[in-house]
């Protein structure tokens, strides 16, 4: 299991990376390929519509495949689709590689996501924090190195070729650990399991097995996915204008909130599993949320640039928690079918996305960006109201919440 462990924070490493070289070299983008502001929007849509429908394939999918399977090859599929984008120079080749990087990038995350939640359930303690710690890190070098290929102008290409030549066989070969929910001990190392519908089961567990995901219970876990999304959305799309535009900064400074907030999610997802181990999962989003409502509170009311720093700070240590809480809570919501539960759940991830930045955008053209930053930050306060859903129950996480170490937890 720790090779396993080990394996998968690679993978959640690496699609930190991919992403970030995307989503900041977007202007970069916009002029290799001659993208009009008008139609910009248009593409950056398509990505998050296409990695739902990606998401909702990948539960089609792993009814008859391992999640490893999945992941082990749509992660290099994700890196050379990103190549592509940087090596090419028309219409046709913008459109055609963003959309295959958003159909694949929805089954990379949820099938990361499927084998993060099936090993904390081995482990019987608190883990899936750290795997999205580890996705934070990734996003910080791939923030550098498209800061870097900004500052010296270096083409797209030339700063993708080099991260994907390394981050290809990096996955590749930690692949090789993948374990999935049905391994044994010593896990699958690669191979793929037979077809699960055809696998042979203890009769007594297949009334267990063949319980459906229920999206009514599902549903408060997905409203606090997108709460969240639309939280993170707003800060990745946003703190920049908002700093420069709003709180009057100088155009160096304004590029560091973003900069702050993936530091800060980063440093609160790497102690994150311990506060849920100490004092269970519903404190721990319980006091998440209200750090980022503090924080959406401070960037709303920031005189000067600094103290809306201290407001994206806040945010940073206060969302960082509740989304990796949220894919924790699906699988145990439904232990027997929990990739379902999380490739549906996922889909939210998107629709945060989606609906965050253009709903700030409206609000702040409409009326005024400090009001608009109230907007989701009363979505995110939510988040208290649902908190309940992420009781673990009798067999959660942490001290007095943990099981013990004897229980059968495979």
């Amino acid at each position: 299991m720790r090779h396993g462990r080990a394996a998968l924070a690679v993978s959640f490493f690496a699609q930190g990376a991919l992403f970030a070289l995307l989503v900041t070299r977007i202007p970069a983008i916009q002029d290799r390929y001659g993208i009009g502001d008008g139609l910009l929007p248009v593409f950056l849509a398509a990505v998050p519509i296409l990695a739902g429908v990606g998401s909702v394939g990948t539960e089609k999918l792993v009814a008859r495949v391992r999640p490893s399977v999945v992941l082990r090859w749509v992660q290099p599929v994700v890196a050379l689709v990103l190549l592509g984008l940087g090596a090419g120079n028309r219409m046709w080749v913008a459109a055609v590689t963003l959309a295959l990087f958003g159909v694949c990038v929805g089954g990379l995350d949820a099938s990361m996501n499927m084998l993060g939640v099936s090993l904390q359930r081995a482990y019987g303690r608190s883990i899936m924090l750290g795997f999205h710690a580890a996705y934070s890190l990734g996003g910080i070098v791939g923030s550098v190195l498209a800061w870097s290929g900004a500052h010296w102008h270096i083409s797209l290409v030339a700063i993708y070729g080099p991260a994907v030549l390394v981050l290809i066989p990096l996955t590749l070969v930690a692949s090789r650990w993948y374990r999935d929910a049905d391994d044994g001990p010593h896990g699958a190392h690669g191979k793929q399991a037979p077809s699960r519908q055809h696998s042979q089961q203890d009769p007594q567990e297949q009334p267990k097995a063949a319980v459906p995901v229920v999206m009514r219970l599902l549903l408060p876990l997905c409203l606090v996915m997108s709460f969240a999304y639309i939280g993170d959305s707003t800060v990745s799309n946003w703190s920049a204008k908002y700093l420069q535009d709003t709180l009057h900064s100088s155009e160096q400074l304004s590029t560091v909130p973003y900069a702050v907030y993936m530091v800060t999610t980063l440093l609160g997802r790497s102690v994150g599993d311990f506060g849920v181990r100490r004092f269970g999962a519903v404190a721990v989003v319980r006091l998440g949320t209200v750090v980022a409502v503090a924080g959406f509170a401070v960037v709303a009311v920031a005189p000067g640039a600094w103290v809306g720093m201290l407001g994206f700070t806040l945010l940073g240590f206060g969302l960082c928690v509740i989304v990796p809480q949220t894919f924790a809570a699906a699988g145990r919501l439904f232990p027997t079918a929990s990739d379902a539960a999380i490739a549906r759940l996922n889909v939210f991830n998107y629709v945060g996305f989606l609906v965050g930045s253009p709903l700030v955008g409206a609000l702040g053209d409409a009326w005024s960006y400090r009001g608009a930053m109230l907007v989701p930050m009363l979505l995110v306060a939510a988040t208290l109201y649902y908190a309940k859903s992420f009781d673990a129950g009798p067999a959660g996480y942490g001290v007095g919440h943990e099981r013990p170490s004897t229980v059968d937890v495979g």
